[in-house]
């Protein structure tokens, strides 16, 4: 007779994940070590309960916000190199809801995350309940159908028995290097307290292992006979090389021909060294030197990337007339962009098995000097762009705001850049920090730059610190979180989580007024500010339904007082305006304890140079405003640059 354990759905959920591991290099870890969660009364009879039960072999972290708890989470998978992820559980209806947002970033970065959100009520017998849809068609539809179009695995469990064939497909995913992303089980509100006689060897010990692709023998001896007959040829890194662990086969390879390496948003620092062919980031937010090479190159292989539209400049980047492409990736769909002609494979194992096949081959002279001579055209502009005891000159930017700050944002990252040691990791994920910190932070030499721009998510930042010291434990390594003000306003309480969780981590605020970067683009493709600085109305009081004529939100900057915000929701924070001053500010807390916050203001409206790369975003086509129609006409012309590749 089998053995059988009886539990209840919720039970038997934090049974099982307590047991799970991953396996990959040897290395064997909890797969599932911990969860996050808020309760409401869809998920606290059911998780709540089995989760206080098992706390022991499942810890759980409260939160105040799902989505940002779950951004949590998958800043956590992201720092633990997909072999590790947190759960997230929350209630029905909008609690569930608020993790959509956070599903759909780690299923388009292709982070592995565990949500369990709960749903309404199974049994149906207590009629419509509180926070239920009622779809006039569709009987069974709940909210939680949103989570299927952006997330890698659903399944609804109606029943208990569902679980065992559920939780493994859910651990499957979790661990797989094509198919990660968000997995979702959602869980009726009556069924987590449903009670099931499971087979006692459900719940053994069971490792996953995360395989490595191999490459094909014939598919590398393509790509290898394609860099054997280019000219210029360069390598673009994605966060492939991250998760794959393939940064020494990366530089190994660079460095045995000669190739010049760049480096995408999820690719940052995927180059360890300071090495001749180490260029940087490319792309829209790219440097100089990256984009200068890439738009002569007459082969661009891309290793471990999506190749999205900020690398490309939405398909304009790549100028050669002769340009051919060559890709490594896991995801058979990613090989063959562009054209290209793809090794399906592990980007460690592909690279490995390249420098193999090109033994004794290496770039000419010509491009080589091509690439220094690039590199040393960039370095001294970046220099002085963080110089950050170079007095900033009002003149020079006629155009900025006078609003007190005497520091620029890239003057901020330079002092950043100068604090910054072997070990820690700066954070960023929307507006102008991600971009900034493509173009000019040195990811080399174990300073860790980790950024969210896949899904460009506001909000992220805060979290994902919290994340990233989860994955690390108190290594005394720092972690900044650099974020405008823009998205500290939106999303700033789970710093009360990271005192309460006592998680050391800073986070350093670019106090500069509003959206900036969308103002930026907005001045570039709609040629006036609306609605993207943080003033005030300038008279005639609140927008009314009645006339709808109020003024215009072009007074005074807000008069917010960001430190207070983060000193009452328990940070220790400061406020610095000088580089002295934030200088002092970040060692003074280098090594202090839960979260800091440091305030910073800089001065609006003045950017780092652009890449020289241009971005699809389409002004109005009709408009009653001049200016709108001359920029649709330079629009148009900057158009004819994009090139369909296959």
């Amino acid at each position: 007779m089998t053995n059988t354990l009886r539990l209840t759905v919720a039970q038997a959920i934090v049974k099982y994940l307590s047991v799970q591991y991953s396996v990959a290099d040897g290395d064997r870890r909890r797969l599932v070590p911990a969860a996050l969660g808020i309760f409401g009364h869809g998920n606290v009879a059911g998780l709540g309960q089995a989760l206080d039960q098992y706390s022991e072999e499942l810890p759980f972290i409260q939160g105040r916000h799902e989505q940002y708890l779950a951004h949590i989470a998958t800043a956590y998978a992201k720092a633990s190199r997909r072999r590790s992820v947190l759960a997230v559980t929350a209630s029905i209806g909008p609690g569930a809801l608020n993790l959509v947002t956070a599903a759909g970033l780690a299923t388009v970065n292709r982070i592995p995350v565990l949500l369990l959100p709960g749903d309404t009520y199974a049994t149906r017998h207590q009629g419509p309940v509180l926070q239920q849809l009622e779809h006039p068609t569709e009987a069974d539809a709940t909210v939680n159908d949103a989570f299927r179009p952006v997330s890698r695995f659903f399944d609804r469990i109606t029943r208990p028995e569902q679980l065992l064939t559920a939780l493994p497909q859910a651990m499957r995913v979790l661990t797989s290097p094509t198919d990660a992303g968000a997995v979702v089980l959602s869980l009726p509100q009556d069924i987590q307290s449903h009670a099931y006689d499971f087979p006692a060897e459900f719940f053994e010990p069971r490792d996953w292992k995360i395989r490595r692709p191999v490459p094909d023998a014939q598919e590398v001896e393509e790509v290898a006979e394609l860099i054997r007959s280019a000219h210029r040829p360069v390598l673009i890194a994605g966060g492939g090389i991250h998760y794959s662990d393939a940064h020494a086969a990366l530089e190994a390879l660079a460095n045995q021909i000669g190739i010049p390496v760049v480096e995408t948003f999820g690719g940052k620092g995927a180059v360890t060294k300071d090495e001749w062919w180490q260029v940087g980031g490319v792309g829209l937010e790219g440097n100089f030197a990256s984009n200068r090479l890439v738009k002569q190159a007459d082969l661009v292989i891309s290793v471990g990337t999506r190749l999205t539209d900020f690398a490309t400049g939405s398909q304009s980047i790549f100028e050669s007339p002769e340009v051919r492409f060559a890709s490594v990736n896991v995801v058979d769909a990613d090989t063959r962009k562009q054209g290209a002609t793809g090794i399906l494979a592990d980007a460690r194992l592909a690279l490995e098995a390249l420098a193999g096949a090109l033994q004794g081959h290496g770039t000419g002279e010509p491009w080589r000097e091509e690439v220094q001579a690039a590199r040393a055209e960039w370095a001294p502009i970046r220099a002085q762009w963080l110089d950050p005891d170079q007095p900033f000159r009002p003149e020079e930017h006629p155009d900025a705001p006078v609003t007190g700050a005497v520091l620029t944002q890239p003057q901020l990252i330079g002092l950043l850049q100068e604090h910054a040691r072997s070990g820690d990791t700066i954070i960023a994920a929307a507006g102008g920090p991600p971009g900034d910190l493509q173009k000019v932070w040195d990811a080399t030499d174990g300073r860790a730059c980790h950024l969210e721009f896949g899904f460009s998510c506001m909000g992220y930042e805060i979290a994902a610190g919290m994340g990233v010291r989860l994955a690390e434990g108190a290594t005394g390594s720092r972690i900044v979180s650099f974020i405008g003000d823009g998205t500290y306003l939106m999303a700033p309480t789970e710093l009360l989580t990271a005192a309460q969780e006592g998680l050391d981590m800073t986070v350093v605020v670019s106090e500069n007024h509003g959206y900036q970067v969308i103002h930026r683009l907005q001045m570039n493709r709609s040629g006036r500010e609306f609605g993207n600085e943080f003033r005030y109305r300038t008279e005639g009081g609140p927008v009314t339904a009645a006339d709808g004529a109020a003024a215009r939100l072009e007074g005074g900057y807000l008069d917010v007082d960001l430190r207070k915000i983060a000193e009452g929701l328990g940070a220790t924070a400061l406020r610095a305006t000088t580089a002295q001053e934030v200088r002092e500010a970040l060692e003074s807390t280098r090594d202090a304890r839960g979260p800091v916050v440091i305030v910073v203001p800089t001065v609006p409206h003045v950017d780092l140079p652009g890449g020289d790369v241009w971005w699809d975003v389409a002004p109005a086509e009709v408009s009653e405003q001049e200016w709108v129609r001359t920029l649709r006409s330079e629009y148009e012309d900057a158009r004819g640059r994009q090139r369909w590749f296959g």
